[in-house]
């Protein structure tokens, strides 16, 4: 007896564009990979040693929650290893290696695992480590070193092999040791915020200042981003409306005392803005689907990006408007629901 036809019936979409999950998320990586090996050149082997460990950590990690949580492997889709190399372009170059691997345990136990893994987390991994030893080591998190310092490749910054629990030792003697030009310590964001000094701006477009390990070149952070948005693997709208929020209140208040606060460009080119932007922000999961919510959830970004920075006691403040905006996503996407077709309005 033949088997009778059977028709599927199944929701859109019906055409597969060949991209999946996996296909995205190691597209993320090549974008950054670029950044990477500029940081592992403008820092050494510091620099270098803090991406592998971080991101060593996190995959590790990843590892032991989906045994203890009996779920098979998910190394695979490439997800703990973007947390991982993210975390570690938010650090500084010279942070203790033991508070690194603390910071990505941290990220993938509270910022993933604990939500239910992929696709289930409400904030940003990496930026969940970020907050946590912003918190428990304000000091080593403060620390900065010169870009392209003497030896850079023979030798580590002084902190980087810190051994656990201990503090890490100060980098002022060390530093006029390795640099000829004076160097005070400080990032941008940090000079513009108490001494009144604006670094050039081709300066922190091309990276040559001192700052987190990834976050010092806009040109290759933008070019990365650039690539994700033309292959269509981010919402170009987030990254673009970012900017532009904290760009027009910087300016806001540029136009109100020039002298006292800095101007859009150097807002938008200065800090983590620009990486935070384009591969934290964007992130699919934390971020809202509605048209409208995606307006508003990126420009609230930017502006409490700039608020944080000009009237906050820390001098970056783009951590904690991402984290605000992935708390604040579901809330977005609810009050922004698009009216179903042939459905009355409320009150007619």
């Amino acid at each position: 007896m033949s088997k009778k036809p059977s028709i599927e019936l199944r929701t859109s979409p019906h055409a597969h564009a060949g991209e999946d999950v996996v296909v995205i998320m190691r597209n993320v990586v090549y974008a950054l990979l670029p950044i990477c090996a500029f940081t592992v050149w403008q820092f050494g082997i510091s620099a270098l040693a803090l991406l592998v460990v971080v991101t060593l950590t996190c995959l590790l990690s990843e590892r032991l929650f989906n045994a203890l949580s009996g779920k098979s492997s998910s190394l695979g889709d490439w997800s703990a290893t973007i947390t991982g190399l993210l975390l570690a372009m938010t650090l500084p170059p010279g942070f203790p290696l033991w508070m690194g691997a603390v910071a990505a345990f941290v990220g993938v136990a509270l910022g993933k695992a604990m939500f239910g893994g992929l696709g289930m987390n409400a904030m940003n991994p990496a930026l969940i480590g970020r907050a946590f030893v912003q918190a428990a080591f304000p000091v080593a998190i403060t620390t900065w070193t010169p870009a392209f310092f003497d030896g850079r490749f023979s030798q580590f910054i002084p902190t980087t092999l810190t051994p656990p629990f201990l503090q890490p030792p100060g980098v002022t003697d060390w530093v006029s040791e390795v640099t000829v030009d004076a160097f005070s310590g400080a990032t941008p964001l940090a000079l513009q915020k108490f001494e009144g000094v604006v670094t050039d701006h081709l300066d922190m477009l091309l990276g040559t200042t001192a700052g987190s390990a990834g976050e010092t070149s806009a040109l290759l952070i933008l070019a990365g981003g650039l690539y994700l948005a033309a292959r269509r693997m981010l919402d170009w709208r987030i990254p673009v409306l970012v900017l532009v929020g904290a760009a027009v209140t910087a300016g806001i208040f540029y136009m109100i005392d020039p002298v006292k606060y800095p101007d859009p460009l150097f807002v938008v080119l200065s800090g983590g803005l620009m990486l935070g932007a384009w591969f934290m922000a964007s992130d699919m999961v934390g971020s809202p689907v509605t048209p409208l919510g995606v307006v508003i959830y990126a420009l609230m970004i930017g502006v409490i990006t700039v608020i944080i920075r000009l009237f906050g006691g820390l001098t970056e403040g783009v951590m904690y408007a991402i984290l605000l905006g992935n708390a604040a996503t579901p809330l977005i996407d609810q009050i922004t629901q698009p009216r179903v077709f042939g459905e009355q309005r409320a009150g007619k």
